[in-house]
């Protein structure tokens, strides 16, 4: 089992920048590819960004060149770094991981444990 706890969401300008932690405990996080999605009200969970146990990364079209994914394997986080952030990206953000898809996913099906979110909000 793997537990994972979110944090740094909050409400934000547009234009600002948010950074949000996952902290991993139970078994060994650097084995996992760690993944961020998003979730509005009446839609699907969406993929965000993902990096895998050694570090390699992919972003949604959306967001890339303004979101960076990252890990310290020493402290079982994984963080997503926010810039120019934009109205349209005020979500529920939820941090996931996933043993099987060792290179990341842009896939909900793929994660085995989730965390239980943190909302972002930015304001117009």
């Amino acid at each position: 089992q793997v537990q994972l706890v979110e944090s740094g969401g909050g409400l934000v300008q547009a234009g600002g920048s948010l950074r949000l932690s996952c902290a991993a405990s139970g078994r060994t996080f650097s084995n996992y590819a760690a993944g961020w999605f998003r979730q509005t009200p009446g839609k699907e969970r969406e993929f965000v960004a993902c990096v895998s146990w050694s570090g390699n990364t992919d972003y949604a079209d959306s967001v890339t060149g303004r979101f960076t994914i990252s890990r310290d394997n020493a402290k079982n986080t994984a963080y997503l770094q926010m810039n120019s952030l934009k109205p349209e990206a005020t979500a529920v953000y939820y941090c996931a991981a996933s043993r099987a898809a060792v290179s990341g996913s842009r896939s909900t099906y793929q994660y085995d444990y989730w965390g239980q979110g943190t909302q972002v909000t930015v304001s117009s």
